[in-house]
């Protein structure tokens, strides 16, 4: 069992999809067929169902988690290798939703850390497990709730998410407003998986209404200007009133207890980090959030 075919294996479960991983890999895809097949064999058992979609199996995947966690471990002895032959603290990997909400303390641990590097990763939340279990990144900061086993996790910050409307809306004057009210308002929000879409469908379902939504999009400073220029609503983080971006509009209360982000730090529980990311994680444990924000 080589760790080549281990690694095509992965991306073949990840995507349950044979062309696909076979361009994300760069290999043909009667080669990486026969790859899985052979591994296939040599266990014994299929991984995978083939009755239409090609979908991973509960043999796949109890063997996906094994995988995930025996190549981690491999990839950390590498790490540790590294670090010890360099006598230095290492590097640190981190994972986040968004680089907006930690560019404070990032800031602060490269000003005291000038020689460490600092890899950065975007990543959706769903992703975080698999990419901390398979030893891909050390640390991860989530802004919706990760769900896995084996994970480490501390709460960073917990903060009110508002509605940003533009000046001049019919509910710009108000404090706050229900969900009710908002049943027929257009919203510009993020694509599925992020935690502002995540935050406003599961708002929208617990009160069994559906939000209308006119645009999604990636760039948090364009869905701003959307809203300046009155094309729809959004969902914005307490935060965002300290970064250096001008925030949408007017801000307006949301009267639901539950419309708030909390900011969560997750590791591999059994992950042994370098001295880099340990100064890491100690910077976003101890980083003032709630009086000064990310920033």
């Amino acid at each position: 069992m080589d760790l080549h075919a281990l690694k095509q294996f992965l991306v073949v479960a990840r995507l349950e999809h044979l062309s696909r991983a076979a361009r994300e890999l760069r290999v043909a895809q009667p080669s990486l067929s026969r790859t899985i097949g052979r591994l296939e064999s040599e266990l014994g058992a299929p991984l995978f169902d083939r009755a239409g979609r090609l979908r991973l199996n509960e043999s796949g995947r109890l063997f996906r988690d094994h995988v995930e966690r025996s190549l981690g471990e491999l990839e950390a002895g590498r790490r540790a290798v590294a670090e010890a032959a360099r006598e230095g603290v290492g590097g640190v990997r981190l994972a986040s939703e968004t680089f907006l909400t930690i560019t404070g303390p990032l800031a602060a641990y490269k000003e005291a850390h000038p020689d460490i590097d600092v890899e950065l990763h975007q990543m959706q939340a769903a992703d975080m497990p698999r990419a901390l279990r398979a030893r891909e990144v050390d640390l991860c900061v989530a802004s919706q709730p990760v769900l896995g086993d084996g994970l480490d996790s501390v709460q960073l910050h917990d903060e009110p998410v508002w509605l940003a409307a533009p000046p001049g809306h019919r509910l710009a004057s108000r404090a706050s407003v229900s969900v009710e009210e908002l049943r027929e308002e257009p919203f510009v929000i993020p694509r599925p998986g992020h935690w502002q879409r995540r935050l406003l469908d599961r708002l929208f379902a617990g009160h069994n209404l559906t939000p209308r939504i006119v645009c999604e999009g990636d760039e948090p400073a364009a869905l701003a200007g959307l809203v300046s220029a009155g094309i729809g609503l959004t969902l914005i983080p307490a935060m965002a009133r300290g970064a250096d971006i001008s925030a949408p509009g007017v801000w307006v209360g949301i009267d639901d207890p539950t419309c708030r982000r909390t900011l969560t730090l997750h590791q591999a529980a059994d992950s042994r980090l370098s001295t880099a990311a340990r100064l890491m994680r100690n910077t976003l444990a101890m980083w003032p959030w709630n009086t000064t924000g990310g920033r």
